[in-house]
């Protein structure tokens, strides 16, 4: 199974070399697709090495800053795997665990598998309020999109691409965690949810969302599962069909 791993980047120059070295280092078959969203710190300049080198597989690059859920969505036009996840160029989640993620999907029993913070892995201790945030937030997401979800704002959703391409998403920022979420719910999506670990950092160290994208995501949340566009039921097929050489061993690791 191949994943397309999906990487919008912004002012990361200091971790972001790592965080792609981490992902070809995992027991995945790995197409890399990284978005600039106009760097300022010298991430672009690091990107288009990486690319120059093979370590990424393509570089989109905005001119202006747009967000992460319009940089997801120019990165989704180019997947060709056969699943998409979503990865952070901050080193807080770990491309060690994408090989237990896909594995619902590659049964034949999951559209997509949620990675959950708070479920038991191990994570490291930060904010209070934070935690406290995530909860609510994932509480009212729950109550309208009628899951029972522990971390809808997680970054690892991965999903079938056919499935994830044929999303109505919109949202331009931080708002595309908690609509990607309603989407999958109204598509009927088979969504499985397995315990990951979890590196926060903290704002000195470069954290970036803050109490008014906390703010914001409620409105987000209304707004996709009240209001149109809506997603359209799908129909799950029996199994991703996986080449025999991709078979055993089960994840292939990859190389630049």
């Amino acid at each position: 199974m191949r994943v397309s791993v999906l990487m919008p980047v912004y002012n990361e120059s200091a971790t972001v070399s790592r965080a792609v070295d981490r992902v070809r280092s995992a027991a995945v078959k790995a197409e890399i697709i990284c978005v600039d969203d106009a760097s300022t710190d010298g991430t672009r300049e690091i990107l288009q090495q990486l690319e120059a080198s093979g370590r990424i597989d393509r570089l989109i690059v905005h001119p202006v800053n747009r967000g992460k859920g319009c940089a997801v969505r120019s990165a989704l036009a180019l997947a060709t795997g056969d699943v998409v996840v979503i990865q952070d160029a901050d080193l807080e989640y770990d491309p060690n665990d994408l090989a237990r993620l896909i594995q619902p999907i590659l049964d034949g029993r999951a559209d997509a598998v949620f990675g959950s913070r708070f479920t038991g892995d191990t994570r490291r201790v930060l904010y209070y309020w934070h935690s406290v945030g995530n909860h609510m937030l994932t509480m009212f997401s729950n109550m309208l999109t009628n899951l029972n979800l522990t971390d809808m704002e997680t970054c690892y959703k991965v999903v079938r691409t056919d499935l994830m391409k044929s999303l109505p998403l919109t949202s331009d920022r931080f708002g595309i965690e908690p609509e990607l979420t309603a989407r999958l719910a109204q598509s009927k999506a088979r969504i499985y949810e397995i315990s990951i670990s979890y590196n926060g950092r903290t704002y000195a160290e470069g954290k970036k969302i803050g109490w008014r994208d906390g703010v914001a995501a409620f409105w987000h949340i209304a707004k996709s599962n009240l209001l149109p566009p809506r997603a359209q039921r799908i129909t799950q097929p029996d199994s991703i069909n996986v080449a025999p050489e991709e078979q055993v061993p089960l994840y292939i690791q990859s190389g630049p």
